[in-house]
């Protein structure tokens, strides 16, 4: 058994409030991954471009990529943009309305922090907030209601507005052979026969079954 396939919309059974994310994705700035979730909390979970990915503007030139295996809660937000004229006596956006307005200056020109990257393995606690420009590390953990200003380390903990690292998942040494093993690329019946071994602490018959064929 190689448990869902990752096209499928809706892969638990009579229950559309989770979604695999990628199969939902119509904008070219989106990139997820396979088997990257989004549990809506009871609520309809096919809008996440519309109610969860903010400020996605036409001019944006942010991208948000996720990896795979992520777990996406209910109200986790991705601010894509949105950063105002910073160098100027007023901060209000004129030429977004057009209608003479246009010629204040470039929309394109609008300051940016850079893409949102996020790893593979990454739990979104309930309602936590991601600013653009940030780069989430592989296993890292957010917080419910964390708000992500700075980049955040793999297999991290992180939690608070705005978030700081609050404890490592695992020691320095156990991190480096986990992003080594990088079970996320294995093939999914790989990543099936050696479920015990990811969903327990067992990183030396994780790095065995690394070096299968």
């Amino acid at each position: 058994m190689t448990g869902p396939q990752p096209n499928s919309l809706y892969p638990i059974k009579d229950h559309d409030k989770l979604i695999f994310l990628k199969n939902f994705v119509k904008v070219p700035n989106i990139f997820i991954g396979d088997y990257t979730y989004f549990d809506n909390s009871g609520q309809a979970a096919d809008k996440f471009e519309e109610n969860n990915v903010l400020y996605n503007y036409d001019f944006s030139k942010v991208k948000l990529v996720i990896g795979k295996f992520c777990a996406i809660a209910a109200q986790t937000r991705f601010i894509m943009t949105g950063d105002h004229k910073l160098d100027a006596i007023s901060t209000y956006p004129f030429p977004i309305f057009g209608q003479g307005w246009e010629s204040a200056f470039n929309v394109y020109d609008l300051p940016v922090k850079g893409d949102i990257t996020v790893g593979n393995d990454v739990w979104f606690g309930y309602d936590s907030l991601v600013m653009n420009g940030v780069t989430i590390g592989n296993g890292a953990i957010i917080a419910a209601r964390a708000v992500v200003v700075k980049d955040v380390p793999a297999y991290s903990i992180v939690a608070g507005n705005p978030a700081k690292v609050v404890k490592m998942r695992f020691d320095d040494k156990t991190i480096e052979r986990l992003q080594k093993i990088a079970w996320w690329d294995w093939k999914i019946e790989k990543i099936s026969k050696h479920l015990q071994e990811l969903c327990h602490l067992n990183v030396e018959a994780l790095e065995m079954a690394s070096k299968e064929e």
